[in-house]
């Protein structure tokens, strides 16, 4: 069992690390908000420290799950930074969906100083995080995401090792990307089919067996339909998800125009008050018949 420090103790990095201490590991954990740090600890054990560097010291392990690119420069290159105390030889896997620049950015400078860096944004949302059940995207050499790996296992149903630095955060767009496409049919789908007075139960049950079927659709399809939308991926955090796809778009060159669209009715249900709100209140913007 290895020492982990924890940084962020959010809906996703809370259970995660819940999940690494039932596993036995020895956890030291940070959080900006000393209350969720202890309730953590009141739930799980472990200890708390009052910096990430403070976390980070001795660990062998350095997780992180915080929000932003500002945020994970902050819990690692910043005055308080993690890799001011990390040894040469630790590992630090950082589970923020973040830009594949700032990705690589963590590794050239964790490989200055002997530190193995893997990016490795999750899928799979708070149910995956609290089930143990997340698919992990893995961007850093073949020996790191080894020694990562023997780590991730206790909270992911699939790890895969994608590429180099960074590609664990492009693959993450790619998963994006094709959400917001899906959700996007979905919504015109729910309200094509309440327009023509279908019964709902009945057309998901036809629909749901063949080439329509989706995890937005198994999943979504009913709380839509009763406009239920106070839980799940917030709409916040995937506009901010589309504009690092859109704006790695713009760095390799590919077009994303549905992509971009559907950004912009997400602006919409941000104009109707839907920022804490699902990725499937996207259907709030489609008039229902």
């Amino acid at each position: 069992m290895a020492k982990i420090a924890f940084i962020g103790l959010g809906v996703m990095g809370g259970p995660v690390a819940g999940h690494l201490a039932a596993a036995g590991h020895e956890l030291i954990v940070f959080n900006r908000s000393m209350t969720k740090t202890r309730a953590w600890i009141e739930q799980h054990g472990g200890e708390a420290a009052v910096s990430p560097a403070k976390a980070a010291d001795g660990a062998e392990v350095v997780v992180s799950c915080v929000g932003t690119d500002d945020d994970l420069a902050s819990v690692t290159l910043g005055r308080d930074g993690a890799y001011r105390t990390m040894k040469p030889g630790t590992l630090f896997i950082d589970h923020t969906t973040v830009s594949a620049r700032i990705a690589r950015q963590l590794f050239v400078e964790g490989e200055s100083r002997g530190i193995f860096f893997v990016d490795a944004p999750v899928s799979g949302g708070q149910a995956g995080a609290e089930k143990g059940t997340l698919s992990i995207m893995c961007g850093g050499t073949p020996e790191a995401f080894a020694a990562a790996r023997l780590v991730m296992q206790a909270y992911a149903g699939r790890i895969v090792h994608v590429g180099g630095a960074g590609a664990g955060q492009t693959t993450k767009m790619v998963n994006q990307i094709c959400i917001a496409g899906v959700l996007q049919g979905l919504s015109e789908a729910l309200r094509f089919a309440q327009a023509a007075e279908l019964d709902l139960d009945k057309v998901f049950e036809a629909i749901s067996g063949g080439a329509a079927q989706s995890w937005q659709l198994d999943n979504r399809w009913n709380s839509m339909a009763e406009d239920r939308f106070d839980f799940g991926f917030a709409i916040d955090w995937m506009r901010k998800d589309l504009g690092l796809a859109l704006e790695e778009a713009r760095v390799n060159g590919a077009t994303l125009p549905v992509t971009a669209l559907v950004d912009q009715f997400y602006a919409d249900v941000q104009a109707m008050g839907g920022n804490r709100q699902d990725t499937s209140a996207l259907v709030r913007r489609l008039t229902r018949a």
